[in-house]
């Protein structure tokens, strides 16, 4: 990346870079040996590992100012997430699925309420905690992808280690490590812009998990896509979520979809009901 280059941090996984991908990045792309994409290390201790209530929430609350009233969004939302259940949150557009999934992840504050992640409330770490947490233990699959159109699938994928200080050469290597997971290391160098929808939303994927979060949030990550490209999303979501042993969050408005979680949610009038839950395998 140039040194001139133009940072700016927009949430986890995704920030915005003014300025042209680095020559000397892309020629490493391209002369990367392929056995690099197995040997890339592992960034923290694998989400396996992990046990108990991960992720909690008690009595949130968020609401919104509108001219002389307020609307309330959550209405007193409780959700305790075991380490390695896969969840789906259903509900109406408008519902609070995205708002739920966004102070979950500390990109906003709850009205009143409190998120713990791991035991500790998240309103009280300071800046640099918080950005930490958002940066290192969230991975976030968006809606929209939003990739760097004039940058490679890698330089995508590579971005969140690039911003936290990781060279060049062990960020392109985990970058094609989870390239292949999700079936583009083909596509390693092509421009993100130059990609189908659904290549691009596995490389949003890749670079949601490229650090190995402990939790990984998708907001409609299926919305954007044709029937088979959305089964095929999924699919992929699932198998990463049971072979990598992650702790996953899926917002969808696709029922059949969300039926295959290990259990089911409904945001509706501000309060998250159970729908039905499903035995793990």
């Amino acid at each position: 990346m140039p040194k001139d280059a133009v940072v700016r941090w927009k949430g986890p996984n995704f920030c915005a870079v003014q300025a042209e991908p680095a020559p000397g990045l892309r020629n490493e792309l391209k002369d990367m040996p392929a056995q690099a994409t197995a040997t890339a290390p592992s960034n923290r201790e694998g989400a396996g590992l992990r046990s108990g209530v991960l992720i909690e929430a008690r009595d949130l609350r968020k609401s919104y100012k509108a001219g002389a009233s307020a609307i309330n969004v959550l209405s007193g939302v409780n959700l305790r997430i075991e380490a390695g259940e896969l969840i789906a949150v259903i509900g109406a557009s408008g519902a609070g699925k995205s708002t739920l999934l966004h102070l979950l992840a500390a990109l906003d504050m709850p009205t009143s309420g409190t998120v713990y992640f791991e035991q500790k409330a998240i309103e009280s770490f300071r800046e640099s905690e918080l950005a930490d947490y958002r940066n290192r233990s969230i991975g976030f699959v968006w809606q929209r992808h939003h990739l760097l159109a004039d940058f490679s699938a890698a330089e995508n994928v590579a971005m969140p280690l690039l911003m936290r200080g990781a060279g060049h050469s062990e960020a392109l290597k985990t970058s094609a490590r989870w390239l292949r997971e999700v079936g583009l290391e083909a596509r390693a160098t092509q421009r993100a812009g130059e990609l189908s929808g659904g290549e691009q939303q596995r490389v949003a994927i890749a670079r949601a998990l490229v650090q190995e979060p402990a939790l990984l949030l998708a907001d409609e990550p299926t919305g954007d896509l044709d029937e088979r490209n959305a089964i095929a999303v999924f699919e992929l979501m699932q198998r990463l979520h049971r072979e990598h042993r992650l702790t996953s969050i899926l917002a969808t408005h696709n029922t059949v979809l969300a039926e295959r979680a290990d259990r089911v949610l409904r945001l509706e009038h501000g309060l998250l009901l159970p729908v039905g839950d499903r035995p793990k395998p």
